[in-house]
């Protein structure tokens, strides 16, 4: 059943809202004013929190509504003839409800520029939200969405913020690259395996929050490095070993935070001593000007000092012996070092073993 009885109507009335917008050109003479005042005019219509499972008959023309919200609700559908009239609407909330898809008259709305449809069961978004060439802020929060449309990142070029945190994510389309007006992308909680290797050309991107895909992601694209508005960049507990030494060419970035991945390069103590060394590092390795860091051979040398470790190095003089490392008869674990959330970064494995310890 699509619309709600008349007394319902009747209670819903309240709810809808005309204001008139200011600001008329004190220099428009009476006829030209009227005219602005009478296009300027438009309507909020507020249905939020109202335990709605379908949408009353509107006694209002749609055409004339500008904020439409339907947030916290039990809408399971919005209908196709509804949406196809919000031709003037900029502001489309919907979020919290129980709506499995999105009607495909939604590509109507070309005028829409804030879109909110989190919370809800959406498995995919509908085609023809490319004709919303308006958009600037999309947020598809916590839905089960496993895909989003192929060519999104074509025609949404107006497109300043897109949220898709908490849903099933595997890959993010190519076109997403064609974004150049998005200044934040969160992806973060989802299942992606990679990242489009051409993310260069999003020239305004401040903010990019790819954490919380557990498993999933191990690597990042080198064009991440070319990001040369960034800002802000969340990589955080994921399946990383490294970073690309193109990070070190970020000049704009605030803050990295890495917390949560199996993080080999650049080494705990680089991060240790806060973001400017973590970029100069990668910015000495991606120049070809790094070398082993003498601060892991001192790690060596505070072992022995305080008694921790017993080896010694091979009697023989030769080059070839001292590149072998180091023999280990005994090994006493270290305290604090030996902790699970260290272990696997200060194994022995890791400090000596002569591949990693003397790779040049």
């Amino acid at each position: 059943m699509m619309y709600e009885h008349q007394q319902q109507q009747q209670q819903l009335q309240p709810q809808l809202l005309m204001r008139k917008k200011k600001g008329v050109n004190n220099n428009d003479n009476g006829h030209e004013r009227r005219k602005s005042i009478e296009e300027e005019r438009f309507e909020i219509v507020d249905l939020s929190g109202m335990s709605l499972e379908c949408l009353p008959n509107p006694s209002l023309n749609l055409a004339t509504v500008c904020k439409l919200d339907l947030s916290n609700n039990n809408l399971q559908s919005i209908p196709e003839s509804l949406t196809a009239r919000l031709l003037n609407v900029v502001v489309l909330d919907v979020r919290s409800n129980q709506l499995k898809f999105l009607p495909n008259s939604i590509g109507c709305l070309s005028k829409l520029k804030i879109l909110n449809v989190s919370g809800n069961l959406l498995e995919s978004l509908p085609k023809t939200i490319e004709n919303c060439r308006s958009l600037e802020e999309l947020n598809a929060n916590f839905n089960k969405l496993s895909k989003l449309p192929d060519t999104i990142g074509f025609e949404l070029t107006n497109l300043k913020k897109l949220s898709v945190n908490s849903n099933k994510l595997v890959f993010l389309p190519r076109s997403l690259s064609h974004l150049t007006a998005l200044r934040v992308l969160d992806v973060r909680l989802n299942c992606l395996r990679s990242l489009p290797e051409d993310l260069e050309n999003l020239i305004n991107l401040e903010v990019l929050n790819v954490s919380q895909n557990f498993q999933y992601l191990g690597t990042l694209p080198y064009s991440i490095g070319l990001l040369l508005s960034l800002v802000e960049l969340d990589v955080s507990y994921n399946k990383l070993t490294s970073l690309p030494d193109s990070l070190g060419c970020l000049k704009k970035m605030q803050k990295l935070s890495v917390e949560g991945n199996p993080m080999v390069s650049p080494p705990m103590e680089v991060f240790e001593q806060g973001l400017h060394a973590v970029k100069e590092y990668l910015s000495q390795k991606m120049n070809g000007g790094h070398r082993t860091p003498p601060k892991k051979k001192s790690w060596v040398g505070k072992l022995v000092k305080y008694g921790t470790f017993n080896g010694h190095s091979r009697a023989s003089g030769s080059r070839r012996e001292e590149r072998e490392g180091f023999i280990m008869p005994e090994y006493r674990s270290i305290d604090g070092l030996a902790s699970p959330r260290y272990m696997g970064m200060f194994s022995p494995r890791r400090l000596f073993s002569p591949r990693n310890y003397f790779s040049r």
